[in-house]
């Protein structure tokens, strides 16, 4: 179960209507026997909202870690220069021409379950086993997806390594979590030796904006099973948005370090061909000329020189483009602080880099049988991770308008198991398959055409760029002139250009930063230096509970009438804390009173139901399902006054995970309090 920190805030009470009494159902009452054991109690009307500043915690050193679905890396800063950041070291293996600050997102586990080595050394190991020895061994690679995809996660799902065997997701992600902590902290003390040993690291783990609060959840778990943190010592982790964190660095950025692709020399591929932002803002910077003060006030206190000069362009979106998702996020710049508000709610979908492998897989399958590699990948697994790394060293060198074939090595493993299998050589499928784009080369090798290899990306690109366009139709977000590409992927020349191409002639700048893999990475680390960056958020569902309200004739629905102690109550209503796409405020509360049914009750368990509509009225409507239980552990009455004892909960959906608090009013002492959504 998720463990809170409290967190002393004081927020806004979104309040019901006064005919509606939080009352929760009573226990035996239809479809809610679960969620009762509490008994009516109006809410208390919380404060106003403060605006105050976001408070620094005592850790010396923020350590961020970009999990990503492909490639994964960590880069930390220390509380004495929180700017300054550092990159981990260059990873051991790694392929030809490619950056090493990020490694695979490769875990290796020995026959017996036992971590062996991740990322690089992981992959170059099980790519030397012996063919019969790898299948006993547990490799997984892009993992990341699986928790994505789950409809049901729960602590127990499992995942299943690339020779068919399962285990434990989330142990498996807890290995991965715990080979980057030993690496960062040898690292952090090879630099700071007088380090303390404890309470030093923020912990900051990236996830996809449009994870739900279970994928979040399970995060945490597996960092508290990995040793990052404590339980006790929650507040140590944070948990960043990937497109937040980009945000959080880009809006640092100084013109120098963008590069606009409408600038894209003629024939240009590659992100070093492109000229300089700088000349795109002249006129901007000369409407603010003079208003220097300004200017320099917001440069001064961390915002970059491109936000300084631009009048017009403080709305703006971030697309980000990983290994897994794509993930978008639209913010304002809000001044005079530099601080950010989210003016529609996260959106994207499955439309990530893994897109083309597995285009390319299908393609492999027209040509070879999609039996055929079924059974390869099940009886040859370390063979058939040597062909995705030949494939992506040349998915890698694709570009719009490249015109030279691409040569893709096949393993020899491959040649010989479709020849024992299928009594033919793999020249022969080539040349008898219906797919003319791919041949067999002289040297041995599949032989692409460039146009082949691009139709590969199209589906996952035109996914990216509906996305896009669905977000910039919005009435939300109208206004907006500058998009940011970032992650992994963007690094495509294929998707750059076609990104380009769709949404140029409209109007919109297409941006890339210089580093542009490494975007989340460092503004995670920003991030867990100043949390408060991104002050208003947007609700991506609408969240309540089941209550009872009095029973209306001609309202009400007939089947919905309970009748208790000669009272008419209407049950299954759903009482809404927060509404889908509503704005709210970092340290703004939702405060709810409840008190327990019998004196001398330990556990009160509410359960919590969401949906994407915000016209919802009952918990049994189409689209309303139960999402966690919030849950209230209750010392002994003890010296509590006689009488009805109230919890006060407080809970907090403008942070990146749902938080809440409580307290017992009567002795005015913190009641231990968690919302679980990994239970159902």
């Amino acid at each position: 179960m998720l463990a809170v920190p409290e967190i002393s805030l004081q927020g806004l009470h979104i309040g019901s209507s006064p005919e509606r009494s939080l009352v929760p159902s009573p226990p035996g009452s239809p479809r809610t026997q679960e969620s009762c054991g509490i008994a009516p109690l109006t809410p208390s009307q919380s404060p106003k909202p403060e605006a105050r500043a976001p408070q620094r915690a005592p850790f010396s050193v923020v350590v961020a870690i970009d999990f990503g679905t492909t490639s994964s890396g960590y880069a930390f800063s220390f509380a004495s220069d929180p700017e300054a950041i550092h990159m981990m070291r260059k990873w051991e293996g790694g392929d030809p021409g490619v950056a090493h600050q990020k490694t695979p997102t490769c875990l290796l586990l020995t026959p017996e379950g036992a971590f062996h080595s991740f990322g690089y050394t992981a992959r170059d190991y099980y790519h030397d086993l012996d063919p019969e020895e790898a299948r006993d061994w547990l490799y997984f690679e892009k993992f990341k997806m699986k928790i994505h995809s789950a409809t049901d996660l729960t602590l127990k799902t499992q995942l299943e390594a690339v020779n068919g065997k399962k285990m434990p997701a989330l142990e498996v992600f807890a290995h991965a979590l715990r080979f980057f902590k030993e690496h960062a902290l040898q690292e952090l003390r090879e630099q700071c030796p007088s380090l303390p040993e404890k309470d030093a690291v923020r912990w900051v783990l990236t996830v996809p904006a449009i994870w739900k609060q279970p994928a979040k959840q399970f995060m945490r778990e597996a960092a508290y099973l990995a040793g990052l943190v404590s339980r006790e010592e929650a507040e140590q982790l944070l948990i960043a948005l990937e497109p937040e964190a980009a945000s959080v660095y880009c809006r640092k950025l100084r013109l120098h370090q963008l590069l606009d692709l409408s600038s894209q020399a003629p024939g240009g591929g590659r992100l070093g061909e492109r000229r300089s932002i700088d000349s795109s803002f002249r006129q901007a910077r000369e409407q603010l000329r003079r208003s220097r003060h300004s200017r320099t006030f917001l440069v001064e206190s961390g915002v970059g020189e491109l936000w300084a000069e631009m009048q017009a362009g403080d709305r703006y979106v971030v697309a980000d483009c990983g290994g897994g998702t794509v993930d978008l996020t639209v913010h304002q710049l809000e001044q005079p602080h530099g601080t950010l508000k989210e003016l529609y709610k996260a959106s994207g979908g499955p439309c990530g880099a893994v897109g083309v492998d597995l285009a390319f897989e299908q393609l492999l399958g027209r040509i070879f049988g999609e039996d055929f590699i079924v059974t390869f990948k099940r009886q040859r697994p370390a063979a058939w991770v040597d062909l995705t790394i030949a494939f992506e060293a040349r998915k890698r060198t694709a570009g719009p308008h490249r015109a030279a074939a691409l040569n893709i090595s096949l393993p020899f493993s491959f040649i010989d198991f479709y020849r024992k299998q299928r009594g033919q050589n793999v020249e022969t499928a080539l040349r008898r398959s219906s797919v003319n784009s791919v041949k067999w080369s002289s040297q041995g090798m599949l032989r692409m055409s460039s146009e082949a290899m691009n139709e590969l990306f199209q589906p996952t690109v035109s996914g990216i760029i509906q996305h896009i366009e669905a977000v910039l139709a919005r009435p939300e977000v109208q206004g907006v002139k500058l998009l940011f590409l970032v992650g992994g992927f963007a690094e495509s020349a294929v998707l750059q250009h076609a990104v380009q191409a769709a949404l140029g002639a409209r109007g919109l700048r297409v941006v890339v930063p210089h580093d542009v893999g490494l975007t989340i990475l460092k503004g995670a680390v920003l991030f867990g230096q100043a949390p408060g960056v991104v002050r208003v958020r947007r609700s991506p569902l609408t969240y309540g509970v089941g209550v009872l309200n009095r029973f209306v004739a001609g309202r009400h629905p007939p089947d919905k009438l309970l009748v208790r102690d000669g009272r008419r109550w209407c049950t299954d209503v759903f009482e809404r804390f927060v509404a889908a796409e509503q704005s709210v405020a970092l340290g703004e509360e939702v405060r709810r009173s409840y008190c327990p049914a019998r004196p001398g009750q330990r556990r009160v368990l509410i359960n919590l139901y969401c949906c994407a509509a915000d016209d919802a009225l009952f918990i049994t409507d189409p689209g309303v399902r139960k999402c966690g239980a919030l849950s209230l552990e209750l010392e002994p009455a003890g010296d509590t006054p006689p009488g009805r004892r109230e919890i006060r909960a407080a809970m907090q959906f403008g942070d990146t995970e749902i938080k809440v608090t409580a307290v017992d009013v009567s002795t005015n002492r913190s009641v231990r309090a968690a919302i679980d959504f990994l239970s159902n």
